[in-house]
């Protein structure tokens, strides 16, 4: 009984933690209310059934923090919480692990080029539209963050701050721009991408502060104490983000979304069929619904290009290639529409090419069921689209992408390569060789291999830093390049 008690106890400081979240910093008098706390399958923690989860042990072995900000993010503090200790450690790896790695990443090279940010600001209209992009997109965020926290939703708020660090802030920015830190000299473009990494790291702990006070803490010291900004001892004492209008720019946002989620798609139809990112491929093509969504796709397309590793990205007008269909959702639908339900569907069954195309566009289609006019609307159906011979075919809403997936010679050549530089690159690091090491390469004859050089063997050899690639039998490493097997032996030059 003493040890339910315990447990109970436990998990009540738990959430009075959480619950005495200070939203008013001047009155000190708002506070949120949570629900209780259940196992993961949604019953009640019980001694008895020995579903009882010990908190101090959570604590002691995810952190704090990460139990709190699991807390915080899963559900609404009002409702009530299952509480699975798998999630708490899906929250530490994934946003808490992402944002150290983020850090690490920033502190590695600005301790290398002795960044203190004692340089007056690049400004913002000098910046590369990417450093514009993901300022717009931290400002948008702490909009966004104050909205929810004065609507006493710290759950919300919680959410977009982890989908900011992990979508924009590491996946998107960090690895396209990481070739940026690596230069010699500290350049007007390498300056601007210090100080902008630098602004989300330290606004991100701030924003965070109430979700992780100490996680948040750490890293706002670590980051004021190297450069002197700041001035406060803790980040409890800083003051908390305002969003500046200037740095916003909407139309930048919406043109890198629709990259992000064109390169997520085309990467999730590679996955499909196990194409790999090295191996490139010749085409995208999308039927754009509008202008204003054919615009902001042609803005960033050389940047969806390279991401996903395609020579070209062509847009279709109309429906002519790409065939669709409409299906509908009988779970919803049923409700709203009734007895007309069975003749909804036959009647969207029945739309043409043009007419789903509409539908996409306008977001809503009026058809006439047993003589009465029904309108619906996009989000009660599911618009799916045909592959076609020769290509894959993916939608998301009102975007469709169909990659093409057949193989030339030429792109298996140049796909050989590509993996033939992984290959050697790796052996350089296994060998511990100097990034400025120049070197000789000798690799199994092969067919395959073989028709690769003849393409690209100055290209391997740029990218490797070789004097020569040769074919011959060596004793080198063994690599296994899809499905061939080969030795690659690499020497200094």
């Amino acid at each position: 009984i003493n040890e339910g008690v315990d447990q109970t106890r436990g998990w009540f400081f738990t959430l009075h933690a959480i619950a005495t979240m200070v939203f008013d910093s001047v009155a000190f008098k708002n506070v949120i209310s949570t629900g209780l706390v259940l196992d993961a399958k949604g019953n009640k923690m019980s001694k008895h059934v020995g579903n009882v989860v010990n908190p101090f042990e959570m604590i002691d072995k995810y952190g704090a923090d990460a139990v709190r900000f699991y807390m915080m993010t899963n559900s609404e503090p009002w409702d009530n919480l299952k509480f699975d200790a798998n999630g708490v450690d899906e929250v530490r790896r994934k946003f808490f692990g992402t944002l150290y790695n983020t850090y690490s990443f920033f502190s590695l090279y600005a301790n290398v080029d002795g960044f203190d940010y004692s340089q007056p600001d690049v400004p913002l209209a000098e910046r590369p539209e990417i450093d514009r992009w993901i300022l717009s997109g931290l400002h948008t965020l702490i909009k966004r963050v104050d909205r929810e926290m004065q609507n006493y939703d710290p759950t919300r708020a919680g959410r977009l701050i982890d989908a900011f660090v992990n979508d924009d802030l590491s996946n998107w920015y960090v690895r396209l721009n990481r070739k940026r830190f690596w230069g010699k000299e500290m350049s007007s473009d390498k300056l601007s991408a210090y100080q902008t990494l630098y602004t989300c790291l330290e606004t991100v702990a701030r924003l965070m502060a109430p979700f992780a006070p100490f996680y948040a803490d750490q890293l706002y010291l670590d980051l004021t104490k190297a450069t002197g900004r700041g001035g406060e001892c803790s980040v409890h004492l800083a003051k908390y983000p305002e969003a500046d209008e200037s740095f916003i720019d909407l139309d930048l946002e919406a043109r890198m979304s629709m990259a992000q989620k064109i390169t997520s798609m085309v990467l999730a139809l590679r996955r499909k069929v196990n194409i790999k990112v090295r191996q490139p491929l010749q085409a995208i093509m999308i039927p754009a619904v509008d202008d204003e969504q054919k615009n902001h796709i042609e803005a960033v397309k050389e940047l969806i290009k390279n991401e996903v590793n395609v020579k070209e990205l062509r847009f279709v007008e109309g429906s002519g290639v790409l065939v669709k269909k409409v299906k509908c959702n009988f779970r919803t639908m049923g409700k709203k529409f009734g007895k007309l339900m069975k003749g909804i569907a036959n009647a969207m069954g029945e739309l043409s090419q043009d007419e789903i195309s509409a539908l996409q566009t306008a977001g809503s289609i009026n058809v006439s069921v047993d003589g009465q006019d029904v309108t619906v609307e996009a989000a009660d159906v599911e618009i799916i689209s045909e592959d076609i011979p020769g290509w894959l075919v993916s939608n998301e809403g009102n975007l469709t992408v169909a990659l093409e997936v057949e193989l030339n010679d030429e792109l298996r050549n140049e796909g050989m390569a590509r993996e033939l530089i992984n290959r050697i690159q790796n052996i350089r690091k296994d060998n511990g060789f100097e990034i400025t090491d120049r070197i000789n390469v000798v690799i199994t004859p092969d067919a395959s291999v073989e028709a690769a050089l003849q393409g690209y063997a100055e290209y391997i050899k740029t990218q490797v830093l070789a004097d020569s690639v040769e074919l011959a039998v060596n004793d080198g490493v063994e690599a296994a390049v899809d499905e061939l097997n080969i030795n690659i032996k690499v020497t200094k030059a």
